[in-house]
């Protein structure tokens, strides 16, 4: 999981450390939203009481927030996959060998991919920089 943080990350990492008290190097962009990357027993303290935390800082950046957990190693890819794609769902995700290959149903697949490739690149480049794998849906 290394990779080089831009200065909006920077900025972004900064501003959620200041309002939710947890401190995180992990955060991306999929699908419109900001994602942050926090231990598992850290989630629902990042989240705050009723989303409070989420909501303000939404507000602030002008962006949908979303908290998910991290994956320990390669045995959670599927659950954080999920969450990352959530509400969209997929059949079934295998690993063979450098890659990961999400089955999906047309609508989903469409939904996954989006319009112009631009989910498709955003979620490659999460399993790119997570897992060191290169991703494909079929």
């Amino acid at each position: 999981m290394e990779s080089t943080i831009s200065m909006q990350d920077m900025r972004y990492l900064n501003l959620f450390s200041k309002m939710t008290g947890v401190s995180t190097r992990f955060c991306f962009m999929y699908n419109e939203f900001i994602t942050f990357c926090v231990p598992k027993n850290l989630v629902s303290k990042a989240i705050g009481e009723n989303g409070k935390n989420v909501k303000k800082m939404g507000e602030i950046l002008g962006r949908k927030i979303k908290v998910i957990p991290m994956p320990l190693g390669p045995q959670d890819i599927r659950k954080f996959m999920g969450f990352i794609v959530n509400p969209l769902t997929f059949r079934n995700l295998e690993i063979k060998g450098n890659e990961i290959i999400i089955t999906a149903g047309i609508q989903s697949k469409a939904a996954l991919i989006g319009k112009n490739k631009r989910r498709l690149i955003e979620l490659q480049k999460v399993a790119k920089e997570y897992f060191n794998k290169e991703l494909r849906i079929i």
